[in-house]
């Protein structure tokens, strides 16, 4: 991986957060097949990027790769190589296509109370099934099958394990664990904690004003509750929210450099293995 120094309006990434910060990765893309594609799911045709080995023989494992607030731009499309680079195929869905495009947004409040709040937990959920069996049928495992999500991703990779008993493991970066009820999102992570069917590793920073460590503590009581032993919280002191963003002033390096790692070894316990 290199480090781009550019820190103007950098094309590819989300309109609300540029400049990109000095320490925004690009990966390296000459050892991997990557672009853009769609995946036909619930009647729609959905945009994705997808990222594998050039050279790889035989089915690969799976990682979806859930996007932030911010929708899938260069970040999100960064991680996939990252993971194309370890040897899966990762694809990364553009969860929010039918209700609009977040690089509209300059602003975050707006894109959250315009955008990202107006998409069904359901519609998602059912989303990610069928990006599961597009996979499956290009060049991937289905019995390997991972999700990783950043943020509003995080969440959703949480209750995407207590919804697909096909799913393998998933690593949640900094999702929400408890919340408001609403109509497009009548549960959250707490709540599925006695169904979760895959194990989760939650990556969580103690300086997150956003994810509070009293809510932390409360999903931790309730996997206890739930005799959840294959799922773990790791909570980074020093970090904050996005603290694996590298294209934002978040971005903490050590934290992210070691999550990273433990979502690999992660996935390489419970989901990468051959008949896992």
């Amino acid at each position: 991986m290199t480090t781009d120094n550019t820190t103007n309006n950098t094309p590819g990434f989300a309109s609300a957060v540029t400049p990109v910060a000095e320490t925004t990765i690009s990966t390296a893309a000459d050892a991997i097949h990557a672009g853009e594609t769609t995946i036909p799911t619930q009647g729609d045709n959905m945009p994705a990027w997808h990222a594998r080995p050039q050279h790889a023989s035989g089915p690969l494992p799976v990682v979806i790769v859930i996007q932030e607030i911010f929708g899938v731009h260069e970040h999100i499309r960064d991680i996939c190589r990252r993971l194309a680079l370890e040897g899966y195929l990762a694809v990364a869905p553009e969860l929010y296509f039918r209700q609009g495009d977040p690089n509209e947004y300059t602003d975050i409040q707006a894109l959250l109370s315009n955008l990202v709040s107006k998409v069904p937990d359901a519609q998602v959920l059912a989303d990610l099934d069928h990006v599961a069996n597009w996979a499956g049928r290009n060049g991937g495992d289905a019995h390997r099958l991972m999700v990783t999500g950043f943020c509003w991703g995080g969440r959703i990779a949480w209750l995407y394990a207590a919804h697909n008993p096909q799913l393998k493991a998933a690593v949640a970066w900094y999702g929400k664990l408890t919340g408001d009820k609403t109509l497009n999102s009548p549960t959250h992570p707490v709540d599925v904690a006695t169904e979760l069917t895959a194990p989760v590793l939650g990556l969580y920073g103690a300086q997150d004003g956003s994810i509070p460590l009293e809510s932390v503590e409360t999903m931790r009581q309730a996997l206890r509750a739930a005799n959840a032993d294959k799922t773990e919280i790791v909570v980074y002191p020093d970090a904050g929210h996005a603290f694996n963003a590298d294209y934002r002033p978040s971005y903490h390096e050590a934290s992210a450099k070691d999550g990273w790692q433990r979502m690999l070894a992660w996935f390489a316990r419970y989901g990468a293995k051959k008949n896992a």
